[in-house]
């Protein structure tokens, strides 16, 4: 098991959900998030799953200063750091022809950018140490494949760079003993799905999507977040030694299905 690990985004949907799986394996775990109350709240999640230590750190990952701000203190509660999930991040569709500028940086800044600053942050912390250590970076099928729906110039961009910066970053830590890989999970079953929407109209998209995955994903279903937390977790673990610049895709069978039924 690596034994501290530090995800961003961590405060809810599938960020809580590795930060509880690392938990349960005994990890020491560190979850940052721009809303701090809800790190609080999963921080205290996994000191109840048996985490031995835990960490709570408000911040944005667009911020240079917060992300390296946030890994001087998991150094210094934990001593170092094995394991890094870049998992923040947000979806705000438009038509390209749309799209204002302002939506497509914030977008860039947070998932792009944010992964960036907090790869660049967790290599340094692992090349002065000297101890190497596992970064997962978390893609998205739109990094592959272009959306049925459309309107996703923005997303598809942003983990459209991630997944390059994914291979770009395992050369060049790989004499360091550092793996960088990229996870890329299908429709899960999290609040982003639902942003924006309460009571009866969140239940009724839930509803709506549900039925949707029975027609179009090939496990006809949505992920939970704790399979895509599984999927991770193998990613940071010593089990997955020989995996760098790779990408796990944990999506159900959607990317392996042409759209066309003919």
């Amino acid at each position: 098991m690596t034994e501290a690990v530090v995800i961003t985004g961590g405060g809810s949907g599938i960020g809580r959900a590795i930060a509880l799986r690392v938990a349960k394996a005994g990890g020491s775990v560190a979850v940052l998030d721009r809303d701090l109350e809800r790190a609080q709240d999963v921080e205290r999640e996994c000191w109840e799953a048996g985490s031995p230590r835990t960490l709570a750190v408000g911040g944005d990952v667009s911020s240079e200063d917060d992300v390296s701000g946030a890994f001087d203190r998991v150094a210094e509660a934990f001593g170092g750091v094995d394991g890094v999930v870049a998992n923040a991040g947000i979806e705000v569709n438009g038509h390209i022809a749309e799209l204002g500028l302002s939506t497509w940086r914030r977008v860039i800044d947070t998932n792009l950018t944010g992964t960036f600053l907090t790869v660049q942050a967790a290599a340094r912390r692992m090349r002065s140490d000297d101890r190497g250590g596992s970064i997962v970076c978390v893609s998205s099928p739109s990094a592959f494949v272009g959306f049925a729906g459309g309107s996703n110039a923005a997303y598809g961009s942003s983990k459209g760079g991630v997944s390059a910066l994914v291979r770009a970053a395992a050369l060049d830590l790989a004499p360091d003993g550092i793996r960088v890989n990229g996870l890329v999970p299908g429709a899960t079953d999290t609040p982003m799905l639902y942003f924006g929407l309460d009571g009866d109209e969140r239940e009724a998209e839930r509803r709506r999507l549900r039925t949707l995955a029975e027609a179009q994903i090939p496990l006809a279903r949505m992920a939970d977040p704790g399979e895509v937390a599984n999927a991770a977790f193998w990613l940071l673990s010593r089990e997955s030694s020989y995996v760098t610049g790779s990408h796990l895709v944990c999506d159900g069978g959607l990317m392996a299905k042409s759209a066309n039924d003919f």
